[in-house]
């Protein structure tokens, strides 16, 4: 699960590398989120693995899933301010620290690796959305997808404009990333 991770990380990465400079507050592919905002949440995400990881108290909600505006936390300069919380956040993913239980509230008592999948969703959902915002052809790890799809369809119980949206129906001839897209409520044609 750590190797898909990292290579959603990789690939949300690769996308940030795309935005130009003057994007960042445009709307996003998430209804109620600008670019900005979508990385503030992705950020949020990540310092809330640190936390978890370390075992360190979490009580930041300013970029969970759902704020209004998450944008303060990816800064003035989003890509600098990610790349920094996904390094303090990867330093701290080691053998022991990603079998450390936490409450997680929705998906109840889970050790760090049964929430990230989740957090694997959230890259590739999240990079299509400030990517397609920005007009750049985004795509997705495909083999990520179907282990993606499988944990979105056995977790996720709440569907929201600013996460999971609600389930779309793809084209008949629609590949897999369009599928993937629609299923986590993304209109990619």
């Amino acid at each position: 699960m750590l190797d898909a991770y990292r290579r959603a990380q990789d690939g949300f990465d690769a996308v940030l590398d795309q935005i130009p400079a003057g994007a960042w507050d445009k709307q996003s592919e998430c209804e109620l989120w600008t670019v900005r905002d979508v990385v503030g949440h992705v950020v949020w995400g990540q310092d809330l693995v640190r936390h978890w990881a370390t075992g360190e108290p979490f009580t930041s909600t300013e970029g969970a899933p759902g704020v209004p505006h998450p944008a303060p936390v990816a800064g003035p300069d989003p890509v600098i301010r990610w790349r920094a919380a996904r390094a303090a956040a990867d330093a701290t993913l080691t053998p022991e620290s990603i079998t450390r239980t936490r409450e997680t509230g929705i998906l109840g008592t889970i050790p760090l690796t049964g929430f990230l999948p989740a957090l694997v969703a959230d890259f590739l959902a999240h990079s299509w959305d400030i990517g397609n915002a920005c007009g750049l052809d985004v795509r997705l790890a495909p083999d990520l997808l179907p282990d993606s799809h499988e944990w979105v369809s056995a977790n996720v119980i709440h569907r929201s404009p600013t996460g999971i949206g609600p389930e779309l129906t793809p084209p008949d001839d629609a590949d897999e990333q369009t599928r993937w897209l629609a299923f986590v409520g993304r209109k990619a044609w």
